[in-house]
């Protein structure tokens, strides 16, 4: 009986020992799942934050007929024209900074996709949202219009890396709605920024700055193909 008594008392010990460890243990060691933050939007948030601005109503008083489209702008039209097709190396700084100040005012929205380590690869936690562009942009109310896709790093390590990298995984996002979506590929605009337009200059390592924003550049009906 003693044997027995000293046996249970050692099993208790083990058990009471295994429990304390278990609550001393720091959540992140639960593994990488605890990294996998970034939100997976859905086709329809995508579909409305690019869908471009409703025409304005008619003011009581005018004459009512047909209301014009917007006078397009003539230098954003042959600056999109000029780089459709080119691959994304090809760009030149200030053709880069000419399609930032092009997309500022256009309708956007910044993606949270994340690719393995120091790679162009599009990880599997992230496969949704990318699935869910694809099916945004092939949709009627998208279909047709020309993105720009711009790929942001966090400010870590060297200025010729980040915007290598960025460049990379634009034109892996690119490669990815091409083949999957049947997407043009002269739709689809491919930039790389590097780690030189942070989203939150204020935490330059943050996730947040590491992110894919996709801009519509024109509306489908003044597309020019």
């Amino acid at each position: 009986m003693r044997l027995a008594a000293k046996g249970l008392t050692a099993i208790l010990s083990v058990i009471t020992i295994g429990a304390a460890l278990s609550l001393t243990l720091p959540p992140a060691f639960a593994g990488d799942e605890g990294n996998s933050n970034s939100k997976n939007v859905t086709e329809d948030e995508i579909v409305r934050a690019l869908a471009p601005a409703p025409k304005k109503p008619l003011t009581r008083g005018l004459s009512i007929g047909p209301q014009a489209d917007p006078v397009p702008n003539v230098a954003e039209t042959k600056l999109i024209q000029s780089v459709r097709g080119r691959a994304t190396r090809s760009l030149s700084s200030t053709e880069r900074e000419e399609i930032a100040t092009a997309a500022k005012d256009k309708p956007n929205i910044d993606l949270e996709i994340t690719f393995d380590y120091n790679s162009a690869d599009i990880s599997t936690k992230s496969l949704p949202s990318v699935q869910a562009l694809g099916r945004a942009l092939t949709s009627p109310d998208l279909k047709g219009s020309t993105f720009v896709v711009a790929g942001h790093t966090d400010a870590a390590g060297g200025d010729s890396y980040n915007q290598d990298l960025s460049e990379r995984r634009a034109d892996s996002i690119k490669r990815y709605l091409v083949e999957k979506y049947g997407i043009a590929a002269t739709d689809l605009v491919t930039v790389g920024y590097g780690k030189s337009k942070l989203k939150d200059p204020s935490q330059p390592m943050a996730e947040v700055n590491r992110r894919v924003q996709v801009v519509n550049m024109e509306n489908k009906t003044t597309a020019s193909k």
